[in-house]
């Protein structure tokens, strides 16, 4: 059996989806039957509330699993507040995990990492998912991460937040630094592929950090000037110094429930978000969409 965490959420469920269409009965850990309720295939879904965070509730969510594919993760997006604490669930939620599956004869896990994963100063959104990842390495269980570059699709917080920020203001768009820095944005619907093959092909891929994006490469600004025009809108870019940035995102995140941008997201920007341009095809065995081609079909959603 297969236990996929953060079952509910924007990668996770895509992977219980395609698992119920493969025709597999995965069980799908949720911190509430209501998050679940019309995101989940409930007919072919074994449906567990726990919560990584409270141990206790590991137990029977692993009873009888072979593989766990973890995606129980704060992201960057979401500000920390009540209830949401990147180290509480990133770090500590995964350690539980990790402990709970030793015991219970769990053989593997296949994590949902990030690109460009690496050790971070102390308190930093980095640090967290550096940390989650170690933990996973030392677990000694079978163990794949698979590291994404940013995600679009329906749902992404990375491009609504950024289509937000173009629609909220009226003449120009607050830029990251110059806007140079690169990423290589990939496709949810190739990332569920990947993870998949990581969590049902353990012979080719336990024991591997494997790093993807997308098919093409752009700069920061290049992403903005392809929303606008997919939004038929347009902006000036106004480059900012990334502590100024840092700061109004700071700012929008303590009064704002949802900000545009939060002081972790701007973390991403401490490097090049991107990897090989085949990473894809040769380590999965097929080509990924482009963000290009996704745009044009189904516009900023």
């Amino acid at each position: 059996m297969i236990l996929v965490t953060g079952a509910a959420g924007f990668v996770g469920s895509r992977i219980i989806a395609r698992l119920a269409e493969q025709g597999e009965h995965p069980r799908a850990l949720v911190r509430t039957i209501t998050s679940a309720r019309g995101r989940l295939p409930t007919d072919e879904v074994e449906i567990v509330v726990g919560d990584t965070t409270r141990p206790e509730t590991l137990d029977a969510a692993l009873a009888g699993v072979e593989t766990v594919i973890h995606c129980a993760f704060i992201t960057a997006n979401r500000k920390q507040g009540p209830g949401v604490n990147y180290y509480d669930t990133n770090v500590t939620g995964t350690r539980n995990l990790v402990s709970a599956a030793r015991n219970a004869g769990v053989k593997r896990i296949s994590v949902m990492g990030g690109l460009g994963t690496r050790p971070a100063k102390p308190g930093s959104y980095m640090e967290t998912r550096y940390e989650a990842d170690q933990a996973v390495k030392q677990s000694g269980l079978a163990w794949s991460i698979l590291g994404p570059s940013i995600q679009f699709g329906e749902g992404s917080a990375f491009f609504k937040g950024l289509a937000d920020l173009i629609k909220g203001f009226p003449v120009i768009v607050p830029v990251v630094g110059s806007g140079n820095l690169k990423f290589q944005p990939i496709w949810v619907e190739d990332v569920t592929t990947c993870i998949l093959k990581m969590a049902q092909e353990p012979e080719q891929y336990d024991g591997r950090v494997i790093e993807v994006g997308g098919p093409e490469i752009y700069t920061y600004n290049q992403i903005l000037d392809l929303l606008m025009q997919t939004l038929h809108t347009k902006r000036i870019k106004v480059p900012g110094p990334k502590p100024f940035v840092k700061l109004g995102a700071a700012m929008m995140s303590a009064v704002l429930p949802k900000p545009p941008i939060t002081p972790a997201a701007v973390e991403l920007f401490d490097f090049e978000n991107a990897t090989a341009i085949d990473s894809v095809e040769r380590n999965f065995g097929f080509v990924p969409m482009s963000l290009r081609a996704y745009l044009a079909e189904h516009g900023v959603s």
